[in-house]
């Protein structure tokens, strides 16, 4: 299995190909690649991201069959079952990368910043649950200046979720812990921009 670093580059790579409208030739899905998975995987990267139908991980990374293990949830947020899904892939398939990948405009993070500022009393319980686990990463930002500017407001929690995200996944599982400090796990945060495509790494070692 290839290192956190070699994995994080070719994401980086990927994704700067998907910008460019360039594609690559091995992530075309073909018979004989099928075939080659029916007997197992071996993802280089584990990607943790929103469930929103612009941000396909796989083509958002020019990857193809087998090469990503992806979890999409509202919101790209930690849950006791996208830990242990993180745990299972880590330890299963030796992948040593883990994204967290927001974007820009995120729906679930305006409707927490929404549920904040108008509170609502017919929120079904499982929308609610998916607020719940945003609050903590954005509350803050609505006691500063940013909630006279809507847009700024947005950007700014859509990366404080991610991050609160990555910090959760670092912190939140002593499976997880011991990978990072003894086996090279790596988890970093990252935005994907919808308007040009283009996804940031914010950082690339543990906090």
């Amino acid at each position: 299995m290839i290192s956190a670093q070699e994995a994080l580059e070719r994401l980086r790579e990927g994704n700067r190909r998907f910008v460019s409208d360039i594609k690559n030739l091995n992530s075309m899905p073909s018979q004989s690649r099928r075939l080659e998975l029916a007997a197992g995987q071996e993802p280089f990267a584990i990607i943790l991201g929103c469930s929103d139908s612009r941000v396909p991980a796989e083509l958002v990374f020019d990857q193809g069959l087998g090469d990503l293990f992806v979890i999409r949830v509202a919101g790209n947020i930690v849950a006791p079952s996208q830990i242990g899904s993180v745990e299972f892939a880590a330890g299963q398939f030796g992948t040593r990368l883990v994204v967290v990948l927001g974007h820009t405009g995120c729906g679930a993070i305006k409707a927490t910043l929404d549920e904040l500022q108008r509170p609502s009393a017919n929120q079904s319980r499982n929308l609610r649950s998916i607020v719940d686990r945003v609050r903590p990463s954005v509350q803050t930002l609505l006691n500063t200046d940013l909630r006279h500017d809507h847009c700024a407001l947005m950007q700014q929690a859509v990366r404080a979720n991610i991050l609160a995200s990555a910090n959760q996944l670092r912190h939140g599982s002593e499976i997880l812990e011991n990978l990072i400090q003894n086996e090279g796990l790596l988890v970093v945060g990252a935005e994907y921009s919808l308007e040009t495509g283009e996804v940031e790494f914010f950082d690339s070692v543990p906090g």
